[in-house]
């Protein structure tokens, strides 16, 4: 398990499953369409300077992660994608361009220009899923991109414990108030079966990450306490990378 200090994900939602096999494939081809020329040249840019190479006609790619404009008649392009069984990924960079059928309607991921770079990251290929346990206080708001956001307000608060106010939820002392009341190992327990169960089901999706937020008041205490365990009982899935982040602690 890794053990991380980050800011949240851009704000960037999903509308259409991908077309994936259930097979995670070993590389990545998004197609990239933009509601003005400028923006879709912006937008392969960034995906080439994150590491994929220009694809120049649609075809399967899987000698290394790929990127393909969407041109002309993006609606029979990416028709003719699925007949042919063709795995991919599609960004559409803009507002709305009103066409049936093309990038904007059938998007995995709708987004700006600034939001592309995180984005583009997260679709590089990994051979193993990336799990993140997020630690963050709801004082700050809900992480942007959290798949799953779990409100951990319902237990005894340390921060009310003179002794325990000034640590944090890393701490053995906080760690053993929080996660040994029965509610907390009720949830514990209910939510890693239940993810255990869907984890797969995200991977046969073409899922290569999650975000599991869990919030307290400040995001210091309660949520870091429980968001460390959740990540250390889930640290031996397969096929899976497990993190733990608190997005509140210097």
């Amino acid at each position: 398990m890794r053990a991380l200090r980050c800011s949240a994900a851009p704000s960037i939602w999903t509308t259409w499953p991908p077309n994936l096999s259930p097979r995670v494939p070993a590389v990545t081809l998004v197609i990239v369409g933009g509601t003005t020329e400028p923006q879709l040249e912006d937008g392969v840019g960034v995906f080439l300077d994150t590491g994929f190479q220009l694809a120049r006609w649609l075809s399967p790619y899987d000698e290394a992660d790929g990127v393909l404009p969407l041109r002309g008649d993006g609606a029979a392009v990416l028709k003719d994608a699925d007949a042919r069984g063709i795995r991919y990924v599609l960004v559409h960079i803009g507002s709305n361009d009103g066409k049936t059928g093309g990038s904007h309607e059938r998007a995995h991921h709708r987004v700006d220009i600034a939001q592309l770079r995180e984005l583009a990251q997260q679709l590089r290929s990994r051979e193993k899923m990336l799990i993140t346990c997020l630690a963050f206080g709801y004082k700050k708001g809900i992480p942007d991109g959290a798949a799953w956001v779990i409100d951990v307000r319902l237990l005894d608060n340390p921060y009310w414990v003179e002794e325990l106010r000034p640590l944090d939820g890393r701490d053995p002392r906080v760690r053993e108030f929080v996660v040994s009341q029965p509610a907390a190992r009720d949830l514990l327990d209910n939510l890693e079966r239940t993810l255990r169960a869907a984890i797969p089901h995200y991977r046969e999706r073409g899922r290569s990450q999650l975000v599991v937020a869990f919030g307290c008041t400040g995001g210091r205490h309660r949520s870091v306490a429980m968001a460390r365990e959740m990540a250390t009982r889930l640290d031996n899935l397969e096929n899976a990378d497990v993190e733990f982040v608190a997005r509140e602690l210097d």
